[in-house]
């Protein structure tokens, strides 16, 4: 295959997404045919003089389509697209020039994977949650909590929540709450609530991809505000709410995924004067608040907002059931309103059963009893995951230090590249996510997260062994192409 894409360093579209299309247009007008062969990530990065990872990123995306295939030892090959069929050309109508940034499979079930921010299975307390179950089953009511209802949530829960939110100072007088299907359909709902097509948003660089996929897709524009150190920089806020003018910031207070970091309280108080200056809502993504293994906690931000002008957004799907898809939102009542409508006219309302079951966990003190062991084991992976990069990654390496959360985040020595570097960790059965994944506008080829809530500790000493063995010895070999040659004499 001799093909010279041409790309445009100066074009607002990423040179990666440049790159894939170029591909893609020409696989699908049958110009590469099935079988070919597409240069190596190598050879193409020395071709067009770019970083392999802007290439990777490329041929991941045709790959997840179907349009190329990756075979070990022999490089890519053409596999689309499939031949025409008369009727609907679903691929043509769903190709808008958008597509999901999809992360690397998290290998298979035999391997350790610091892939998946998600709680641990084995922490689940299975028998307690039987109960819960089992009492509402039991209740006088139970037909009214199967029939259709309200669009804010099961009342009994949203009420409990309200009052928690009142009794710890959160929630302003003027306030309402939603419950809703996790932060991910709170951020969907205010994202179609206050959101036009190409208005920008401030949000975290790196960031968790789901956010970024939902944004793009409503054809947000993200300004990304670099959050790795000490979660959004202030002052990089203020320029960028003077020059881009976001129609909303959107922030994680506490141990931010991927980093892991949190904003510090000067910080929060800082990010609240500069948006309330420019008259920008700031949405609290506090999803993570609840794993705080040691340290102090800090108020939330919108508990710090005297102006109204702060959304919180929460979960009960890191401290007990993902399955359940249990969050809420708590803001101003006339926004809640709208979200409410929103909400209504996307799934008329949420699951009543989940809700009441997780309400009964709850108030029975079983939520308690098991936050109090979710939190004993968190500590301890945490403490073994930041004792194994102490031990087993390579001189020169940095990573966050959380105090709470899943992730953390780490930098691997130039010139290491975090991409590249995971097909050797998967071979040797370690997988994580590169920091590709998770950019904004600010590419760390170095970058990766570490997810460690959900595995063992001594599964994270044993991944982060190899994963240090793997980078050392992609070191040496660095090291190794760079000696001098001897003299020819």
């Amino acid at each position: 295959m001799i093909f010279q894409p041409k790309l445009d360093p100066q074009a607002e579209l990423p040179l990666y997404r440049q790159l894939y299309q170029q591909f893609a247009d020409r696989i699908r007008s049958g110009q590469f045919v099935r079988g070919e062969r597409i240069p190596a990530t190598r050879e193409m990065a020395g071709l067009l003089g770019l970083n392999r990872t802007t290439i990777s990123a490329a041929y991941e995306m045709l790959e997840s389509e179907g349009l190329i295939s990756a075979q070990v030892g022999r490089g890519s090959f053409v596999t689309g697209p499939a031949p025409a069929a008369a009727g609907v050309d679903w691929t043509a109508i769903l190709d808008r020039g958008e597509s999901p940034v999809t992360s690397p499979a998290a290998g298979s079930r035999e391997s350790i994977s610091f892939a998946l921010s998600r709680p641990s299975r084995d922490l689940f307390p299975l028998d307690e949650f039987r109960a819960s179950c089992a009492a509402v089953l039991a209740r006088h009511d139970l037909a009214d909590i199967l029939q259709l209802g309200s669009p804010a949530g099961y009342e009994p829960l949203r009420r409990y929540l309200l009052e928690e939110a009142r009794r710890t100072g959160v929630a302003a007088p003027g306030d309402d709450l939603l419950v809703t299907n996790g932060c991910q359909q709170a951020l969907d709902l205010i994202g179609r609530t206050l959101l036009c097509h190409g208005d920008t948003v401030a949000v975290e660089d790196p960031i968790y991809p789901g956010l970024k996929n939902l944004l793009a897709g409503m054809g947000a524009q993200l300004c990304g505000i670099p959050a790795a150190v000490h979660g959004m920089d202030p002052a990089q806020l203020e320029r960028a709410l003077e020059r881009e003018r976001p129609r909303l910031i959107v922030v994680t207070s506490n141990f931010q995924n991927p980093a892991g970091v949190t904003v510090p309280l000067a910080a929060r108080r800082a990010l609240l004067e500069t948006a309330r200056r420019h008259g920008v809502p700031v949405i609290e993504n506090d999803a993570y608040g609840e794993l705080r293994y040691s340290g102090e906690p800090l108020p939330a931000i919108k508990q710090l907002d005297d102006t109204g002008g702060t959304v919180l957004l929460r979960s009960f799907s890191k401290i007990s059931f993902p399955g359940l898809r249990v969050g809420w939102a708590l803001g101003p009542k006339p926004l809640m309103d709208r979200l409410r409508n929103a909400k209504q006219a996307a799934d008329l309302h949420t699951d009543q059963l989940s809700q009441a079951v997780l309400l009964e966990f709850a108030e029975s003190g079983r939520l308690e009893a098991h936050r109090a062991r979710v939190l004993r084991a968190g500590a301890e992976r945490l403490a073994a995951t930041l004792q194994g990069c102490r031990d087993h990654l390579p001189a020169g390496t940095r990573w966050t230090q959380p105090e709470g959360g899943m992730n953390l985040w780490v930098r691997l020595p130039e010139p290491l590249d975090a991409g590249e570097l995971l097909a050797r960790a998967q071979r040797e059965g370690v997988s994580y996510l590169p920091g590709r994944y998770f950019a904004v506008s600010r590419q760390d080829p170095g970058a990766l997260r570490l997810s460690f809530a959900g595995l063992a500790p001594e599964e994270i000493r044993t991944g982060l062994a190899v994963l240090g063995r793997v980078a050392r010895a992609e070191l040496e070999g660095v090291s190794r192409e760079m000696e001098p040659s001897p003299a020819m004499v």
